[in-house]
């Protein structure tokens, strides 16, 4: 099952984080303070109110005859008396009460039992002035609220964006890395004045880099080693079965030893592509006119088409090499008929067989592998190594794809594997190539 994901970004994380925390914040303590100075406002009337009402009740119990002042709103056994307040004064000698109005401002009662069974009180809204500071108080923290939340989001933006930045500094130069530039530093990439996890990272990454460059240069250089001391005693080996009189045994001998011969061309030139040390010699060719030259010469039942035809600047003696080892790859392990058109700076070669195997599409040609057993044949995979690390020097892009159903070639349109050969617009001329005058044939 495929599970869904939100994609965001960092910046924008960090953001809601502390946009919702700092919402969270402010909500609680606009809750605290509202809820305190109403508490405190109505504590203040309530002790106003019992004032007023002690200085009534001194006024009726002195006054001859009894008389219930006038002032404060004083009633004697006032019918609107609230039960929870004749409930406290059945315990309290005096007592107080909030009276809440939906959709209003409360009511404040202070009463006290007289000695005849008679009760005083009084009672009146909560002061409109009161109120009015409780709006004024609600609205401040309103806008101090909403105005936390948009500058933690703000906040959370600058952080957040730093720490993208970074890492996408940090995976841009990761995934130059990984095309095979090892000169770039993840560390010196993400750069900076504060140092956080990234740079962490960064250093984590570096050290595998350099691990794995060592590594690799040291497998380099023993194939390398190997392949050279073999030259030599292969070179030999072969100079003496030439020498063999003639016969079937004497074939034999010169086949294979021809065969190890070519492994060991092979391996010598998969070093030298490894360490990066190869340059094109550059020159200007009509890539249509010279794809149809070279593979007439190499394979005359190839199919050309030449759709679109281009000049580019390249290396005719890498790209013939290409060109070769993809052909020697269909016939070994694909089907005819063989097919190659050009289409501008587009080099497309197709067989007709069983296709590329799923390892190949996967992660790539890789040496001394052939791949499903359905195309294993004879070979040692480091045809399309060798093809794939000429592509590399001559600045292209070289891509293996198989063809199910695929009617826009001229054969059957069934299947077959397609290797693309994408040559660049420019020269590579910064990794040290340089171009030669063009020379009479090519």
């Amino acid at each position: 099952m495929t599970r869904l994901a939100l994609r965001t970004g960092v910046r924008w994380k960090i953001s809601f984080a502390i946009a919702g925390v700092g919402a969270l914040i402010a909500f609680a303590l606009s809750l605290v303070v509202h809820n305190s100075a109403r508490v405190s406002m109505l504590d203040n009337a309530r002790d106003l109110y019992m004032d007023r009402l002690t200085l009534a009740q001194r006024v009726y119990e002195t006054s001859k005859p009894k008389t219930v002042p006038k002032f404060g709103g004083a009633k004697l056994n006032d019918p609107a008396l609230p039960r929870e307040l004749r409930h406290l004064l059945e315990t309290d000698h005096e007592a107080t009460f909030v009276q809440a109005h939906h959709g209003g401002p409360p009511e404040i009662w202070a009463a006290v039992p007289l000695g005849n069974g008679d009760v005083l009180s009084l009672h009146s809204r909560f002061p409109t002035r009161s109120a009015a500071i409780m709006k004024d108080l609600d609205r401040a923290l309103i806008i101090g609220s909403v105005s936390v939340v948009f500058a933690g989001s703000a906040l959370g933006v600058l952080i957040g964006g730093q720490l993208s930045r970074r890492l996408r500094k940090a995976a841009a130069a990761a995934g130059k890395v990984a095309q095979g530039n090892t000169e770039v530093r993840v560390g010196e990439a993400v750069g900076g004045v504060v140092r956080d996890e990234t740079d962490e990272l960064a250093r984590a990454v570096d050290a595998l880099t350099d691990a794995l460059n060592s590594r690799i240069e040291a497998e380099r250089r023993v194939t390398a080693d190997i392949a050279h001391e073999l030259r030599t005693p292969v070179t030999g080996l072969l100079t003496a079965a030439e020498l063999l009189p003639p016969g079937r045994p004497s074939e034999l001998v010169r086949d294979r030893a021809q065969a190890m011969r070519t492994l060991v061309e092979d391996v010598l030139e998969v070093a030298r592509l490894d360490g990066a040390s190869e340059r094109a010699e550059l020159q200007e060719i009509a890539l249509g006119e010279f794809v149809s030259r070279r593979i007439s010469v190499l394979d005359p039942a190839v199919v050309i088409r030449v759709v679109h035809e281009s000049w580019v600047n390249t290396d005719p003696r890498r790209l013939e090499r290409i060109l070769g080892n993809l052909l020697a790859n269909a016939a070994k392990h694909g089907g005819t008929p063989v097919e190659i058109t050009v289409e501008g700076r587009v080099v497309r070669v197709r067989d007709h067989g069983p296709g590329f195997p799923e390892a190949l599409l996967n992660d790539g040609p890789s040496r001394f592998r052939t791949g499903a057993s359905d195309r294993a044949g004879q070979g040692h995979g480091l045809g399309l190594t060798i093809a794939a690390g000429q592509a590399r020097v001559l600045g292209a892009r070289l891509t293996f794809r198989n063809a199910n159903h695929d009617v826009t070639g001229p054969g059957d349109g069934t299947s077959g594997a397609i290797a693309v050969l994408w040559l660049p617009e420019h020269a590579p001329t910064n990794s040290g190539s340089f171009a030669l005058p063009q020379l009479a044939g090519d």
